[in-house]
C-alpha cells in the first residue's frame, strides 16, 4: 500500500495524540503531512520534532513565535491563526484530513477540506450536528468521502460496507452509560465535575467526557448517524451497553443484525479510517471471547438524562435547531466544568436557549455561524439568571 499523507486537525487532543501514535508505528504507511493544534504549543512542537511534517499550524496566534523559533532548525513551514487552519486543511499535499478539533471550531476547516476534495476522517461530530445538510451536500458536490472515526459510527460503517442501504432497517448505537449509569435525579443533584470526568471505560477529553456523562454525546451521535447514513430518527435507536465491546449494530429488513466488536480503544477506528478500504495489521488488544465475556444491554434512562431526548427533538425540528442546541451545550459544559452550573441544569439551559434562538428552516454557512454566536450569548444570559 502506498503511503497516505495525513493532516491532523487537532493533533494535540485525545484523538490527535492517538493518531500520532498510529502514524509513528505505521512503518511509513501513514505520513503526517500537516499538524494543527489550538493552543498546546509545547506538545505541538514535540510532535513536529518527532514526525517532521511539511507544515504545522497553531491556531492561537500568540503562540506563533514560540512554535516558529522552536522549529527553526527543521524544514517545517509554521503558520498561525484560523485562516491558516483552513489553508492547511485544503493543502494539496494531503490525502486524508483527520478532523479532530473539538466543537464548532471544526466546522470551517472541515468544509475547506471537503471543497478541496480530500478524504475526511471525521472525528468532530459537531460538524454534522451543526451543519449536516450542508456538509452532506458539499461532500457529494466535491466527491469528498467521509469516513467516520467515532467508534459508534465507524462500527456502523464497517457493518454496511458491501450492503445495500435499502436493506437497512435500523441503526442501534451503543452507549456505555458513563459514570452515572443507574443513578437517579437525587444523586445527580450533587454531581461534581470531578465525578463526571471519571469515565468507566473511555479516556477522552473533558468536553466529550462530560457529554458522555449527560448522554448528550449519544444525542449528538444520533444526529451524526442520521446525516452519515440517511436514516430517519425513528430508525436510530440507542441502547446502554456497559462493557463497551459492541460499538454499534445494524439491523436489516430480514431481521439479521450485524455488530462490530472490539475492546474500547479509539486507535482501532482511527486506524480503520486511515487504512480504508483495506485492513492492515494493528497491535490493538484483542477481545478474548473464551474469558467469560459477558455482554449486557438496557434502555437509556431519558428521565434522569434528558439530553438524549432533546437531541432527538432537535433533529426532528431540523433547520438551525441542532446548531443552537450544540452551541448551548458547549456553553453549559464549560460552565459546569467551572462549577458555575449544576449538572442537572445543563438540559434546562439547552432547552431554553433553543426556544429563544431565532429559527431558520434552510440555513447556509453564514446562518450557522450567526446561530452559534446567538445561542452562546443566550445561554450565558440564562445561566446568569439561574
Amino acid at each position: 500500500m502506498d503511503s497516505k499523507r495525513i493532516a491532523l486537525l487537532g493533533s494535540t487532543g485525545s484523538i490527535g495524540t492517538q493518531a500520532v501514535e498510529i502514524i509513528m508505528k505505521s512503518h511509513g504507511r501513514f505520513v503526517a503531512e500537516v499538524l494543527v493544534a489550538h493552543s498546546n504549543s509545547k506538545l505541538l512542537i514535540e510532535q513536529a520534532v518527532a514526525l517532521e511534517p511539511n507544515m504545522v499550524v497553531i491556531a492561537d496566534e500568540a503562540k506563533y513565535s514560540e512554535v516558529k523559533n522552536a522549529l527553526s532548525h527543521l524544514p517545517i513551514k509554521v503558520f498561525a491563526g484560523r485562516d491558516s487552519v483552513k489553508y492547511a486543511a485544503a493543502s494539496g499535499a494531503v490525502d486524508i484530513v483527520l478532523t479532530a478539533m473539538v466543537g464548532f471550531a471544526g466546522l470551517e476547516p472541515t468544509i475547506a477540506a471537503i471543497e478541496a476534495g480530500k478524504v475526511i476522517a471525521l472525528a468532530n461530530k459537531e460538524t454534522l450536528v451543526v451543519a449536516g445538510e450542508l456538509i452532506t451536500r458539499l461532500s457529494k458536490m466535491y466527491k469528498a468521502p467521509i469516513i467516520p472515526v467515532d467508534s459508534e459510527h465507524s462500527a456502523i460503517f464497517q457493518c454496511i460496507v458491501g450492503e445495500n442501504m435499502k436493506s437497512v432497517e435500523k441503526l442501534i448505537l451503543t452507549a456505555s452509560g458513563g459514570p452515572f449509569r443507574g443513578k437517579n435525579m437525587e444523586y445527580l443533584l450533587s454531581v461534581t465535575p470531578e465525578m463526571a470526568l471519571n469515565h468507566p471505560k473511555w479516556n477522552m477529553g473533558p468536553k466529550v467526557t462530560i457529554d458522555s456523562a449527560s448522554l448528550m454525546n449519544k444525542g449528538l451521535e444520533v444526529i451524526e448517524a442520521h446525516w452519515l447514513f440517511g436514516l430517519a430518527p425513528d430508525n436510530i435507536d440507542v441502547v446502554i451497553h456497559p462493557q463497551s465491546i459492541v460499538h454499534s449494530m445494524v439491523q436489516f429488513i430480514d431481521g439479521s443484525v450485524k455488530a462490530q466488536m472490539s475492546l474500547p480503544d479509539m486507535k482501532m477506528p482511527i486506524h480503520y479510517a486511515f487504512s480504508f478500504p483495506e485492513r492492515i495489521f494493528s497491535d490493538v488488544p484483542r477481545v478474548d471471547f473464551a474469558n467469560n465475556l459477558h455482554l449486557s444491554f438496557e434502555k437509556p434512562d431519558t428521565e434522569a438524562f434528558r439530553n438524549l431526548n432533546i437531541a432527538y427533538a432537535a433533529l426532528r425540528a431540523g433547520g438551525n435547531v441542532p446548531c443552537a442546541m450544540n452551541a448551548a451545550n458547549e456553553v453549559a459544559v464549560a460552565r459546569f466544568l467551572e462549577k458555575r452550573l449544576p449538572f442537572v441544569k445543563m438540559p434546562v439551559v439547552i432547552e431554553k436557549a433553543i426556544e429563544k434562538t431565532q429559527y431558520i428552516a434552510s440555513p447556509e454557512l453564514c446562518d450557522y455561524i450567526e446561530t452559534d454566536a446567538q445561542a452562546r450569548i443566550i445561554s450565558e444570559e440564562i445561566i446568569n439568571k439561574l
